[in-house]
């Protein structure tokens, strides 16, 4: 990685970690300015360990703020911010979709809830005051889609493009990316995970995770070393994620629904607006 800054911009805690954990780590240690914004606590999010099951809702959301400030930590992240302010608005919910992670929005969604119509243009303000401030080179949020089709995902996709619109209208100095998975790499990474008998969870298959044909991608960041950081990141969610790390390649971590995914060597993107990233980099080539 080779410039700055950078500023994610991410629905709930644990997203962050998940797509771009290693991305950040590589950033932070190579002395890159990096600003990530959180839009909501995701209170609504489904609590692994027996032991803190009976979190929910704002104390759910609080204990999460706390696992988001050591997933940080572990990559090296100390410019983090709420949108607007801590609790502004509350997560969202969502339905399953389909098979595997695939999701889509409630039938009914808050006046609170951050995908709720009227907090848009708020949001957007919100988002906007963080670019002219930071003034960052690349902008990394996600695809249309939201991923997986999380209502909150969408409305982060949403407001990030209209916000770096209204900075950058001519798309000449920010570089906005989604973050993605390509799915040969992913297929390749489950296929491993199914030669690991000691696995506690199910191995699904590749079309029960959003993922993107491999040509789409424009950016693949390797990880190196810097996969270790994410991996004590996504074990700092401990309410939403469990990892399972014996040595072999690739490790992999589960989420509520117990279904086993890779942790990949390489982080994805896409580009979708402003001057195109290099293959290996996120940043336009100087």
């Amino acid at each position: 990685m080779s410039s700055g800054p950078l500023l994610l911009v991410h629905a709930h805690p644990d997203d962050e970690t998940i797509t771009c954990g290693g991305v950040m780590a590589l950033a932070t240690r190579a002395g890159i300015p990096v600003t990530l914004v959180t839009c909501n606590r995701g209170e609504q999010g489904e609590v692994i360990p027996p032991g803190l099951q009976h979190l929910s809702g704002d104390a759910l959301g609080e204990y999460r703020e706390g696992e988001l400030a050591r997933a940080c930590a572990a990559v090296g992240v100390t410019d983090h911010r709420w949108l607007a302010r801590v609790g502004a608005w509350q997560d969202s919910g969502m339905v399953r979709a389909g098979a595997g992670i695939h999701a889509a929005a409630p039938a009914t969604i808050g006046a609170e809830a951050f995908a709720a119509p009227d907090g848009f243009d708020e949001q957007v303000e919100a988002l906007v005051a963080v670019l002219r401030e930071v003034r960052p080179r690349v902008v990394v949020t996600y695809d249309e889609r939201g991923g997986y089709g999380h209502p909150d995902h969408v409305r982060a996709h949403d407001i990030t493009l209209a916000a770096v619109e209204r900075v950058d209208p001519d798309a000449s100095t920010i570089t906005v990316v989604a973050t993605a998975a390509a799915h040969d790499e992913v297929e390749a990474g489950l296929a491993a995970l199914r030669r690991r008998s000691w696995l506690p969870v199910p191995v699904p298959p590749v079309d029960d995770l959003p993922t993107v044909p491999d040509a789409t991608i424009t950016t693949r960041v390797p990880l190196g070393a810097a996969r270790i950081a994410k991996l004590a990141a996504l074990r700092a969610h401990a309410t939403q994620i469990t990892v399972f790390d014996d040595g072999s390649e690739p490790p992999a971590y589960a989420l509520s629904n117990d279904l086993a995914q890779p942790v990949l060597p390489a982080e994805c993107f896409v580009h979708l607006r402003g001057p195109a990233s290099a293959p290996d980099d996120l940043f336009p080539p100087s």
